[in-house]
């Protein structure tokens, strides 16, 4: 039977203040101020959907230079930064994986995540590798800015060892609108009213969702340990629970005081972060809405507890810093015009036949390793930089990304155009041998020093916004 091999979460470990935001709207929209509690996860500058699924998906391979096993990939998210190449691509490129393995994107509803992974559990056979992630942009002094939130998760599924099986799915699809953004020319969400998206559309189209997956399982609602719905409206997935039959104490906390809701992947975070806590034996209820609703119903292994990830759920919400600059928050979504200084005025073009011929270093990381010398370096070259051996054509790939690094020597520049100044970036040394100079990412002035433990992120390098293009490269984050 299939089920969940291993899974992995990431939240950016930027944490919006809602009060931050309330109160700089407070002139404008001082309705808002009773949504003035918590926190929102918050995306860095050089974060998207994509990068933060591949994050997810790191935690829910672990390190490893042999990810041959993965058959199938899949990328689902509403917020997609390419609509007219393999987002999925680039994912797998991060990953190191096969270049002969099957990739999808899948989008167009916040049930999109939940659906791609009902579709891999319900194929069986090649172990597949769900990824799901968004990023949604709002309105400055909207009710969304203030409910969202950003993050990604991921599943890896086949036969095996199993976490949790599928024992159950149910499904209705009905062209319920809520919300809708237009393909084309359209950056936001436009909302329809609450009470009929509450009455009309959840509390009328997942009930026959949750009860045909529950009776496909061939388990009692009573018998729920974990109820997971993702919603914005407090008590909808309590009164949901309520009228299945499910008991009170099974409804799970959606994050939505420590995180928002984070579109298409909040489905499956949610279901991340109920693996971390379940024991052997228990029943998890996971249920999406989206021009319909997607029901999987899981039954843990007693391999639950042995297979939890290195960071997870838990350990992305621990690793957080509280941002209280509304303004830093408009500028890294663009929704304010600022001025960025002559030495941001450079031509952002890719050479797309450069980043082809070397896609596994530049997406990958991939290095070269000396098979007389054993030494390693980046970039991979044809002549080794061994002092003593500079042999030619002996270098085989070597995998930095998931290697532990430490700082040499750094620097932090006001004068280099950043989106976050100051730019910090310095030489990486790792511990098994060879050496990146790379930028820095996710700290503060103070932040960093000599000796410093590292690890590799993959971020956004930079945009092309004449071509819309987006550069995607590894930094270096501290290690916290």
């Amino acid at each position: 039977m299939a089920g969940i091999l291993s899974w992995g979460a990431y939240a950016p470990r930027l944490r919006l203040s809602r009060k931050a935001v309330t109160s700089a709207n407070a002139w404008v929209a001082p309705n808002l101020v009773g949504k003035g509690k918590g926190e929102r996860s918050m995306a860095n500058w050089d974060e998207d959907a994509l990068t933060m699924a591949v994050e997810a998906a790191r935690d829910a391979l672990g390190p490893a230079d042999d990810r041959s096993h993965v058959r199938k990939l899949v990328f689902a998210s509403s917020t997609a930064p390419f609509a007219d190449r393999l987002n999925a691509g680039v994912v797998a490129g991060a990953l190191t994986l096969d270049t002969d393995i099957k990739a999808a994107d899948v989008g167009g509803s916040q049930r999109a995540g939940l659906g791609a992974l009902g579709d891999a559990l319900d194929g069986g056979g090649a172990t597949t590798l769900v990824t799901v992630g968004d990023m949604r942009r709002t309105r400055a002094a909207s009710t969304q800015e203030l409910d969202f939130g950003d993050g990604a998760a991921a599943f890896l599924v086949g036969e095996g060892d199993t976490v949790a099986d599928l024992i159950g799915r149910g499904t209705v699809t009905a062209d319920f609108v809520d919300h809708f953004r237009a393909s084309e020319g359209q950056d936001f969400d436009y909302q329809w009213e609450e009470r009929w998206i509450r009455d009309e559309g959840i509390a009328k189209l997942v009930p026959p969702a949750v009860k045909a997956a529950l009776a496909q399982a061939g388990v009692e609602a009573s018998a729920v340990d974990h109820f997971c719905f993702p919603c914005i409206f407090s008590g909808q997935a309590a009164s949901l629970a309520k009228g299945l039959g499910i008991k009170p104490e099974a409804v799970r906390d959606n994050l939505a005081a420590v995180m928002g809701e984070a579109g298409t992947a909040h489905g499956p975070f949610m279901l991340a972060h109920a693996l971390e806590d379940a024991t052997p034996g228990q029943v998890i209820v996971v249920a999406q809405f989206g021009q319909g609703c997607e029901a999987l119903v899981f039954r843990t292994t007693d391999k639950i507890a042995s297979k939890r990830p290195a960071r997870g759920v838990k350990g992305s919400l621990a690793d957080r810093r509280e941002e209280t600059n509304y303004m830093k928050y408009l500028t890294f979504r663009d929704l304010v015009e600022w001025e960025k200084g002559m030495r941001s005025e450079k031509d952002n073009k890719t050479a797309l036949t450069t980043l082809y011929r070397n896609s596994d270093q530049i997406l990958g990381l991939v290095g070269g390793r000396c098979r007389e010398s054993g030494v390693v370096q980046y970039p991979r070259t044809r002549i080794s930089v061994a002092p003593n051996n500079p042999a030619v054509d002996t270098q085989e790939p070597y995998k930095f990304a998931d290697r532990k690094a430490t700082i040499l020597s750094w620097s932090a520049d006001y004068l280099t155009f950043s989106m976050a100044p100051p730019n910090h970036f310095g030489m990486m040394v790792f511990d098994e041998g060879g050496r990146i100079f790379m930028d820095i990412t996710d700290v503060e002035p103070g932040d960093v020093d000599a000796g410093q433990s590292m690890k590799m992120v993959f971020r956004l390098k930079e945009v092309d916004e004449k071509r819309g293009f987006r550069r995607y490269f590894w930094k270096a984050a501290p290690v916290r």
